[in-house]
């Protein structure tokens, strides 16, 4: 099969080192792929309540939410998956408990599960990612796509590699066989981890590292999205232009002072030349690299809206290269 025949992925998994806007991305995401007609879920977990703020939202909870507009009149709804909820639902999916769930919520015993088997919490969270994209309504999919704001890229790849998990917790059994249905779809073409950084040195390293971690465990890779890159191009300065343009402003051309801005433009200069540097080795990596702008004034809901716009045309008909 040609990389063009590939589906387009329907699970869109977020990740980051911490500070890169990861949270800012995975919202204008959502955004960007729920174009006319199309419905699609943003889910944290963790608890982090990062998706809310950005949307002047109150918190969001276990229940799915309306959101936002999408660009093209779709509809973003979001979520804050809980791992206790989720294994509430879980047994009442696979074992028909029901209110005796709840009940052993209130005696302690789901915390005490989820303790004596931490990877149970991940399983139980990629769990319920896969109900979300797998969900029918009235004879069609409840969601055209389902965007993970995912735990940062140092854990990114233990929190999705729930086949390892589940081979430590049940062979066989229905948690067995439902960890390993999640595993399928984690792996598969329905799936795309699409990477966050900015352009400095230590955020493009750990995107490197994480890269090559996902691909050793063969997850697959989206998109490299190379976020908050000032505008700017460099370009070559002339002290006599610069002295000549003070003297324009009716600012004396004191040599010191040109001097001084010469300086400081050739830090600049340098620092927008290292941004060619690391697009440059993010390109090298084989996957689509997206580019989204600074927002000096901070990402709110209008700033969504423009890092979608910039994003739609690469996502919106995504395919992977393989």
């Amino acid at each position: 099969m040609t990389a063009s025949a590939l589906p387009v992925p329907r699970l869109h998994i977020v990740t980051g080192k911490g500070g890169t806007g990861k949270t800012s991305v995975a919202a204008a995401l959502a955004l960007a792929l729920a174009g006319a007609g199309r419905r699609v879920l943003l889910v944290e977990v963790e608890g982090r309540q990062g998706i809310a703020p950005l949307f002047d939202a109150p918190s969001l909870g276990y229940e799915e939410r309306h959101l936002a507009a999408g660009l093209d009149g779709g509809e973003v709804f979001g979520q804050s998956v809980d791992a206790d909820e989720a294994l509430l639902d879980y047994l009442t999916m696979f074992y028909r408990l029901g209110s005796a769930g709840k009940a052993l919520q209130k005696f302690g015993a789901i915390d005490f599960a989820t303790t004596i088997a931490p990877g149970l919490r991940d399983i139980l969270l990629t769990g319920k990612l896969k109900e979300a994209v797998s969900r029918t309504e009235s004879g069609r999919m409840a969601y055209d796509a389902v965007v993970l704001d995912a735990p940062p890229t140092g854990r990114v790849v233990k929190f999705l590699n729930v086949t390892v998990e589940s081979g430590r917790l049940a062979k066989t059994g229905p948690i067995g066989k439902h960890s390993r249905s999640v595993a399928r779809m984690l792996h598969s073409s329905l799936t795309a981890v699409h990477v966050v950084t900015t352009p400095a040195a230590m955020p493009v390293q750990e995107s490197v590292d994480a890269y090559r971690e996902l691909m050793a465990a063969d997850l697959p890779v989206g998109h490299l999205v190379l976020n908050k890159v000032a505008g700017a191009k460099a370009v070559e300065v002339d002290p006599e232009a610069i002295a000549a343009g003070l003297a324009r402003a009716g600012v004396g051309p004191d040599a010191a002072l040109v001097a001084g801005l010469v300086e400081e433009y050739a830090a600049a200069k340098a620092e927008i030349e290292a941004v060619d540097g690391y697009r440059d080795r993010l390109e090298r990596l084989g996957r689509p690299v997206e580019e989204l702008p600074l927002l000096p004034e901070g990402v709110d809901l209008s700033g969504l809206y423009q890092l979608a716009r910039v994003l739609r045309p690469g996502v919106s008909g995504e395919r992977r290269h393989g």
